[in-house]
């Protein structure tokens, strides 16, 4: 282990740095508590998971309770404030699900530890996104913190490309995010022609608009859709510097201030709310927020912006504390994500797995023809939650797997101005 990573005083610092952005961010909104699910059977060993409402679902807690044969405890909430609570007490959890723009932070407050790439049963599955930071040659790599750029512990103890065995987090489940918007109010736009990131910022929609509140996802679509609009640009989208920050939140802080954001949402069953009861027509969002919105009967579609996409890759992380039995136990539910059905069952809510080959087996022709493929649904096809959410001859938005990750503008990041940033989008939310 580097010296400076056991160096008392720079841990100090790493926390205040961590404690003071994301206790900003956290307070911007009232966030909805995450209280552990009750566990299901006695065991020796109780494998503790926080994270958020997108993987920690009660359907994949169950199944690996019980074909791994340990309790196990969910504690799902909002993304700040898990992130706060990961960051400043790693004690509290065994294993972290997040999202990769939360690596950087954990790492600096010294809250996880590396992961095995010897102890990971299917390494050599898992495809070159976060290897390479490509799935086909040709693909662009996307701005800011592509998976690949982070996701190898370095020799020195900081994060890199260069392969050392040592990885940062387990890459499992990942997506593009875009806007969602409400079909019955706005017409169907053309996937990478028409759909923008822009329309967050059309006077169109005004009062009909929310943002994600979760400060370094929604500085990006909010920056997205001010390039797309012509009110600014940026030389680098995924280093961003003060200045243009600056320029950015007066941008939004104007928008707000005309009546333009009907709000900000802090989990994906509040953003299938805002839509769902009328309040907005079109927002940032995730995909379950948009299969949820359409096994409802409510033609959500989820944007292919000519922009591109602003991607995101999951995390599993070790924390720092965990040793032992339980320590053992977070490799197997570790191993247990890439095993085939996790994979195969998040699918269903436009999510990929980073050894999709895996989970094929586990779904039928026609989903794995659509989710992936791209191709128009053979049927009716189901959600997580059994209900209709892709309708027969629906194409999924943006195309195939390799398709969509050939159009990514930029990757979910902490830039050098996280702490600054932070500040920027506490004060537009209390503008």
């Amino acid at each position: 282990m580097n010296p400076a990573r056991d160096d008392r005083t720079s841990d100090i610092s790493r926390r205040r740095f961590v404690s003071k952005g994301v206790v900003a961010a956290s307070g911007a909104a009232a966030w909805l508590a995450g209280a552990p699910y009750v566990r299901a059977k006695t065991s020796p060993v109780v494998l503790r998971v926080r994270g958020t409402h997108v993987t920690l679902q009660e359907a994949i807690r169950l199944r690996a309770q019980e074909e791994l044969g340990f309790a196990i405890e969910f504690y799902p909430g909002g993304s700040a404030e898990v992130l706060h609570k990961a960051s400043t007490e790693p004690e509290s959890f065994d294993l972290y699900e997040q999202w990769s723009d939360s690596i950087r932070v954990l790492w600096q407050a010294n809250a996880i530890q590396p992961i095995e790439t010897g102890r990971i049963e299917r390494w050599g599955e898992v495809n070159g996104l976060t290897k390479t930071g490509r799935l086909t040659p040709e693909a662009p790599l996307g701005k800011g913190d592509a998976p690949f750029r982070i996701i190898n512990v370095q020799e020195d103890g900081t994060l890199g490309s260069k392969r050392t065995g040592k990885l940062s987090f387990l890459p499992y489940v990942h997506n593009t995010d875009s806007i969602g918007y409400n079909a019955a109010v706005i017409p169907r736009g053309l996937p990478y022609e028409t759909e923008s990131w822009g329309w967050l910022l059309d006077d169109s929609y005004r009062g009909k608009v929310a943002l994600v509140n979760a400060p370094t996802i929604g500085i990006f679509d909010a920056a997205l859709a001010a390039e797309a609009k012509g009110l600014m640009s940026f030389k680098d989208i995924g280093a961003m510097t003060r200045g243009e920050v600056d320029q950015l939140f007066k941008i939004l802080v104007e928008y707000k201030e005309r009546g333009h954001f009907r709000g900000v949402w802090s989990s994906v069953p509040q953003s299938v709310d805002f839509m769902a009861s009328g309040q907005v027509s079109v927002q940032s969002m995730f995909s379950p927020g948009v299969s949820t919105l359409n096994g409802m009967g409510i033609p959500c579609v989820y944007a292919a912006p000519k922009e591109g996409y602003r991607a995101w890759h999951g995390v599993m992380c070790l924390s720092r504390t965990t040793e032992g039995p339980v320590k053992e136990a977070a490799y197997r539910f570790m191993n247990w994500w890439l095993s085939g059905w996790p994979g195969a069952f998040i699918a269903r809510q436009g999510y990929y797995i980073s050894n999709p080959e895996r989970s094929r087996e586990h779904l039928s022709d026609a989903e794995w023809d659509y989710w992936y493929a791209g191709q128009p649904a053979r049927g009716q096809l189901l959600g997580t939650d059994g209900k209709v959410t892709v309708v027969e001859g629906e194409v999924r938005r943006g195309g195939s797997y390799d398709k969509r990750f050939s159009n990514v503008a930029v990757w979910n990041t902490v830039m050098d101005v996280y702490e600054y940033s932070l500040q920027r989008w506490y004060e537009f939310m209390v503008s």
